[in-house]
C-alpha cells in the first residue's frame, strides 16, 4: 500500500544518519557542553551534502536539559555552517530528537526548504542547575525538572511511573530483567562486530558507546533490588542510564534524493497524542495507533522498530498493547545498554533505523516511537526509499 505523500517530489527523505557515541553522564563527554556534542554531527553531514552541491536551508535539534537560548544555532555556527543558515531548537523532552524530524519533515512537504538537518542532543553532565527564586527570606530552592503537568494533576517522577505501568500491565520482574539483558546482548554484539561504526561520528576521538555489557545477564540482573518504588519490580539493571549524546539526521526531498541518486528513508507520515500523565510510559501506544490508522500500515508490516527503552517495563507494555513483534524491537540493542541522552533519543531511534532498513534485505517499513513524560507520544514510519 501507498500513501499519498510516498511519491510526490516534496515528499521528505532522510539520506543521511549519524549519532555520536553515547556515553554514561560524569564520563566519556563529561567536558561537552550541547552545542560541543552537536556540532561535529551538523559539520560533519553538511560537508558531505555540500560534496554534491546542496547547501543546509535549516537546522532543527532537539533538547531537554540544556542553558536554554537557541543551542541549535549555536552548535550551528560551531560547526562552520555559514551564518545565513537558521536553526531553532524544539523541546518535547525525550521525544524532541524525533520532534525534530518531524518538522523537518513538515517544512519539505510545504516547500520553505529543500535539506534541513534535524535531531537532538543532550549533556546531563554540563545540564546547569536551575532553582526556584527564592519566597521572602527563604533559600533559592532547587529542582530538577519543570513540571510536567499542573497542579491537581498526576505528575510522577519517571522511576515511579515505570513501575506502576508495570503494575497496570501485568510486566513481570522477570520479563523485565529477560529484555534488558537483552539489550545488552544486542548492543554488545553489535558494537564488537562494528555495527556501530559507520553511523558514529568522533567527537575529540571518542567512537564507541560505553555502557553495554557482556556480563550484566538474567542472574546479575536479578541480583538488583527495587530502585524507586517499595517492592517494585523496576530496578537500575533494567532501567536506562543517565548520558550524554547526540545524532542528527540530513532530510530533504524525494526531488532532491533522487537526482543525487542516494539511498534514503522516506517518511510516510508522523504523529503525537496525548494520554495520562499518571502512566507517561506507555504515550507511544496512541501515537503509533493514531499513525498506523492514518496509513493503513499493519504492526505486521513493520520490519524494524525502535521504541525508547527508558525502562523495560514501559518498553514491554508499548509492545504488547501494540501487538508487535517483539524480535523486530532494537535488533541492536536499545536505551537500557545504548543510554538515554533525552533530548537526542528520539533522533537516535531513526539513526538506529537507517541502519537498519539500508544493510540490505528486503525491509520495507520502519517504526519509530517514543513515549514522553507528562503522558504524551510521539511516532514516525518511515519507507526504504531505494
Amino acid at each position: 500500500m501507498e500513501h499519498p505523500a510516498m511519491r510526490t517530489d516534496n515528499a521528505p527523505v532522510i539520506v543521511a544518519a549519524r549519532r555520536t557515541a553515547i556515553t554514561s553522564s560524569g564520563r566519556g563527554f563529561a567536558q561537552h557542553t550541547v552545542d560541543a556534542l552537536a556540532a561535529p554531527l551538523l559539520g560533519s553531514i553538511a560537508a558531505e551534502l555540500a560534496a554534491a552541491g546542496r547547501p543546509v536551508d535549516e537546522v532543527i535539534l532537539g533538547n531537554c536539559l540544556g542553558p536554554g537560548g537557541n543551542v541549535a544555532r549555536v552548535a550551528g555556527l560551531r560547526a562552520g555552517l555559514d551564518e545565513s543558515v537558521p536553526a531553532v531548537t524544539v523541546d518535547r523532552q525525550c521525544g524532541s530528537g524525533l520532534e525534530a524530524v518531524l518538522q523537518a519533515g513538515t517544512l519539505l512537504r510545504s516547500g520553505a526548504a529543500e535539506l534541513v538537518i534535524a535531531g537532538g542532543a543532550e549533556s546531563a553532565s554540563t545540564a546547569p542547575w536551575r532553582f526556584w527564586p527564592p519566597q521572602g527570606d527563604a533559600q533559592p530552592e532547587r529542582y530538577t525538572r519543570a513540571p510536567f503537568a499542573p497542579i491537581g494533576w498526576p505528575d510522577p517522577e519517571m522511576g515511579p511511573a515505570a513501575d506502576a505501568v508495570a503494575a497496570r500491565f501485568g510486566i513481570s520482574r522477570q520479563r523485565q530483567d529477560e529484555w534488558a539483558a537483552r539489550s545488552h546482548d544486542l548492543a554488545s554484539a553489535t558494537r564488537e562486530r562494528g555495527g556501530f561504526d559507520a553511523e558514529i561520528v568522533a567527537v575529540d576521538g571518542v567512537t564507541r558507546d560505553d555502557r553495554p555489557r557482556r556480563d550484566l545477564d538474567r542472574g546479575r540482573l536479578a541480583r538488583f533490588g527495587a530502585a524507586f518504588s517499595a517492592g517494585g519490580t523496576v530496578t537500575a539493571g533494567n532501567s536506562c542510564g543517565i548520558s550524554d549524546g547526540a545524532a542528527a539526521l540530513a532530510v530533504t526531498t524525494e526531488a532532491v534524493r533522487a537526482e543525487l541518486g542516494l539511498p534514503g528513508l522516506r517518511i510516510v507520515a508522523a504523529s503525537t497524542a496525548g494520554s495520562d500523565p499518571a502512566l507517561p510510559g506507555i504515550g507511544a501506544v496512541a501515537a503509533v495507533r493514531k499513525l498506523l490508522a492514518r496509513t493503513g500500515v499493519a504492526t505486521s508490516e513493520l520490519d524494524a522498530v525502535e521504541i525508547t527503552e527508558a525502562f523495560a517495563a514501559q518498553l514491554l507494555a508499548v509492545s504488547d498493547e501494540l501487538g508487535l513483534d517483539e524480535e523486530r524491537i532494537s535488533a541492536g540493542g536499545g536505551a537500557i545498554a545504548l543510554g538515554h541522552p533525552w533530548g537526542a533519543s528520539g533522533a537516535v531511534l531513526v539513526v538506529r533505523l537507517a541502519a537498519r532498513m539500508l544493510a540490505g534485505g528486503d525491509r520495507r517499513y520502519g517504526l519509530a516511537a517514543c513515549s514522553i513524560g507528562g503522558g504524551q507520544g510521539i511516532a514516525m514510519l518511515v519507507e526504504r526509499a531505494a
